[in-house]
């Protein structure tokens, strides 16, 4: 186990390496008209000379390369272009708002798409039917269009909770929860959806197995049989979708910030995008990495215990 962690970290470091490097030498290929931009379209030839040998873009693309290579493996990620703040302080300012809703999203997708897959399995008839067609209208509708339908109803209409804007956890625990809950739920319905089809599949295969009527008739109780055995037999299909969607949750959520006003990573790098503020958007474009690299580690890990012959595969 010890040799299959120090592996995947290896492979996780290493994606890391390579997508930021990619993401440098992409980004660092339309950087003549950069310094025009960050100015405006009044600045004078010489003011846009000066600030372009300033950002060291006059450079050759090796000599660029290199010390932000330098600087990356010491974890400093530079400093923005717009407001000279380093890069770290920039992102950190906007994570608190990105990592809660991500987080929350998460854990509902992970226990929603299991209570769901449980049910649909155990229960066959008309309680599983309703949940398959509930998942599939539910993983059918954009996550923009759930958010613009719950904002309009139950934050315009109904006033139950906030339309817009994001309060921090530290400030009040419940106005947090409360300006979460409807983006929250926006961003988590297809992941249910998909992942809860996909681990009932799984379960319900698992559940007409030969193995599970052996230790039915054993005796065994149907709650051990289904946590200890069928739930564990069926996991890898479930983690693997369920992987899928926690990444697709970035693209996600960036959408649902600015439906509901929330200042977060997404807004940052729609910005940074626009301003042509290249530090900043390579920040966004690591952080979000090692997001990816870190899903995919602990879905390898929680495999290999499901799953012991995937601890030498």
């Amino acid at each position: 186990m010890t040799l299959l962690i120090l592996r995947r970290l290896g492979a996780a470091v290493g994606m890391i390496f390579a997508v930021s490097i990619l993401a440098f030498l992409i980004l660092s290929s339309g950087t003549d008209d950069l310094a025009r931009n960050i100015l405006g379209e009044a600045a004078t030839a010489q003011a846009v000379d000066d600030l372009t040998r300033e950002l060291g873009l006059d450079k050759p693309l090796l000599a660029q390369f290199l010390p932000w290579l330098g600087d990356l493996i010491r974890g400093d990620l530079g400093q923005s272009y717009l407001t000279r703040q380093p890069v770290i302080d920039v992102v950190g300012e906007r994570l608190p708002v990105t990592f809660s809703l991500m987080a929350l999203t998460i854990v509902v997708v992970a226990f929603a798409s299991t209570a769901l897959a449980i049910l649909a399995a155990t229960r066959r008839g008309a309680v599983d039917r309703a949940i398959q067609a509930g998942s599939i209208v539910a993983h059918a509708v954009p996550n923009y269009l759930v958010a613009m339908l719950l904002a309009s109803w139950l934050a315009v209409g109904l006033q139950l909770f906030p339309a817009a804007g994001f309060v921090p956890l530290t400030v009040s625990p419940y106005a947090w929860g409360a300006s979460l809950a409807l983006p929250v739920v926006s961003l988590a319905l297809a992941g249910v959806a998909a992942s809860a089809q996909q681990a009932r599949g799984a379960l319900v295969d698992v559940l007409a197995s030969d193995y599970i009527r052996t230790l039915r008739s054993r005796g065994i109780s149907q709650r051990s049989l289904l946590w200890r055995h069928a739930m564990r037999n069926a996991s890898p299909a479930w983690l693997t979708t369920l992987s899928l969607q926690l990444i697709g949750l970035i693209g996600g959520s960036f959408m649902i910030e600015k439906v509901f006003g929330m200042e977060g990573l997404g807004s940052m790098a729609v910005n940074a995008t626009l301003s042509g503020d290249r530090p900043v958007l390579m920040g966004i474009v690591i952080l979000t990495t090692v997001f990816v690299a870190t899903v995919n580690l602990l879905v390898d890990l929680a495999l290999a215990w499901a799953i012991p012959k995937a601890r030498v595969s």
